[in-house]
C-alpha cells in the first residue's frame, strides 16, 4: 500500500552490523530511510534492536513503534507530519531526538527522559516552553520558528546551546540558572534590552540579529562576560547611534567578532584611545593640537623683545663647516657695523 512500509523497504534502510546491547546477537543497529513517503512505519515495532533511527523529510503522523525499540539512542523525525508529542514508551537511553519541521502545538512532560540531551523542536506551533524540568542532561534545545511569547520553563538546566530565534519573545526572562549556557541565539524577536544575559561566565556567542535594540548603555549587561567572544546585533536600531562600532568595541574589549565582521587589535586600540586614552596619548594628542595651533598664527619677533615698537630688529645667522671663518666674519661685521650689529 502506498505510504505504509514494507520489510522489503526497511531492509534498504538497514546499516552498520555490531552485536546488540545484551551482547547476543549480531544485528542492524541503525535504519535510514529518509524521503520515503512513508507514513505508516508500523512494520518497525519488529526492529527492537535499533539503536540509531532515521526518518526525515516523510509523511509520519505516529511513532508509536518506538516504544519496541528500548534501546534507540538517536531518532530524527524531521520534516513529517507529526502533531503528537513523544507519544511512545522512552528508550532508557534516548539521548538525540529531532522533531523539527513538523506540526507540533504542545510540549509535554518528559520526566521520563532523563537521558535525553539534545532535543530540536524547531519549525513547529509550540507557545510555551514546558515540560522539561527533569531533563537533567539536556545540553541542546532547539525552539525557532516557533510561536513563544516568553522564556520559561528551564529553570536549572545544563542547557549549552539553546535557539529561541524566530519568535515573538519581547524579554530575555528566564535564563539566570542557567549557569552552563555557552551560545543563545534569540535572533529575529522583538527584545529592546540585553538585560538578562548578565552572570552567564561559560556564554561565548549572543545573537541578537534583528530585534529592537536601541541604546548603546544595554551593552552595559554583557560587558562583564568574561568569555564572550561574538556579538551580532545586527538589524537593530543600535546600529544607527553615533559611533556605535568603537563605543561598543570599547565596551568589549574581549570579544572577537562583532555583527559578523572580525574586530582587529587596531580597532581595539583605537576605541581605547578614543574613550579612555592613556596619559601619553593624552600629552601626544595635546602636543599635535598645540602645534597645529601655533603654525596658524602670524610668524613674528614679539614686541616685548624690542628696545622700541619703531625700531628694527635685524638677526643674521652665519651657517657653515667647521673652520670656514664664521667667527671672524662675525666680528668683522660687528666692527664695520657696530651701529646695527652686536656680536650674539
Amino acid at each position: 500500500l502506498e505510504g505504509v512500509l514494507d520489510e522489503d523497504t526497511a531492509a534498504e534502510g538497514l546499516h552498520t552490523l555490531g552485536y546488540s546491547a545484551p551482547g547476543t546477537e549480531y544485528v542492524y543497529l541503525h535504519l535510514t530511510l529518509p524521503g520515503r513517503e512513508l507514513s505508516d512505519i508500523n512494520i518497525l515495532s519488529g526492529y527492537i534492536h535499533l539503536q540509531k533511527m532515521e526518518l526525515s523529510s516523510n509523511k509520519i503522523n505516529d511513532l508509536s513503534c518506538v516504544s519496541h525499540m528500548p534501546y534507540l539512542i538517536e531518532l530524527n523525525a524531521s520534516k513529517n507530519e507529526l502533531t503528537t508529542y513523544f507519544n511512545f514508551k522512552p528508550p532508557k537511553n534516548l539521548r538525540e531526538v529531532d522533531f523539527s519541521h513538523n506540526q507540533i502545538p504542545k510540549m509535554q512532560d518528559l520526566s521520563a527522559y532523563h537521558s535525553l540531551t539534545k532535543l530540536l523542536l524547531d519549525f513547529n506551533e509550540i507557545e510555551e516552553i514546558q515540560g522539561l524540568e527533569k531533563c537533567h542532561s539536556l545540553t541542546q534545545l532547539g525552539l525557532s520558528h516557533n510561536r513563544l511569547t516568553a522564556i520559561r520553563g528551564l529553570e536549572n538546566l545544563p542547557i549549552r546551546i539553546l535557539n529561541l530565534s524566530f519568535n515573538q519573545i519581547e524579554k530575555v526572562t528566564g535564563l539566570k540558572s542557567l549557569k552552563a549556557l555557552h551560545k543563545v541565539d534569540l535572533s529575529c524577536n522583538k527584545i529592546n534590552s540585553l538585560q538578562g544575559l548578565e552572570e552567564h561566565d561559560l556564554l561565548e556567542v549572543i545573537n541578537l540579529e534583528d530585534n529592537q535594540v536601541a541604546e548603546l548603555s544595554e551593552i552595559k549587561w554583557v560587558e562583564d562576560l568574561p568569555l564572550l567572544r561574538v556579538l551580532n546585533l545586527l538589524k537593530n536600531p543600535i546600529q544607527e547611534q553615533g559611533g556605535y562600532w568603537l563605543s561598543a568595541i570599547f565596551m568589549l574589549l574581549q570579544i572577537t567578532e562583532l555583527d559578523l565582521k572580525k574586530v582587529s587589535v587596531e580597532e581595539k586600540v583605537a576605541a581605547v584611545n578614543i574613550r579612555d586614552p592613556p596619559p601619553e596619548v593624552v600629552a601626544a594628542e595635546d602636543h599635535k593640537v598645540q602645534l597645529l595651533w601655533n603654525i596658524r598664527q602670524p610668524q613674528r619677533v614679539l614686541d616685548s623683545t624690542l628696545p622700541c615698537a619703531a625700531d628694527p630688529y635685524p638677526m643674521l645667522v652665519l651657517l657653515g663647516p667647521l673652520v670656514c671663518g664664521k667667527r671672524e666674519l662675525s666680528l668683522k661685521i660687528c666692527r664695520q657695523f657696530k651701529n646695527l650689529f652686536k656680536f650674539g
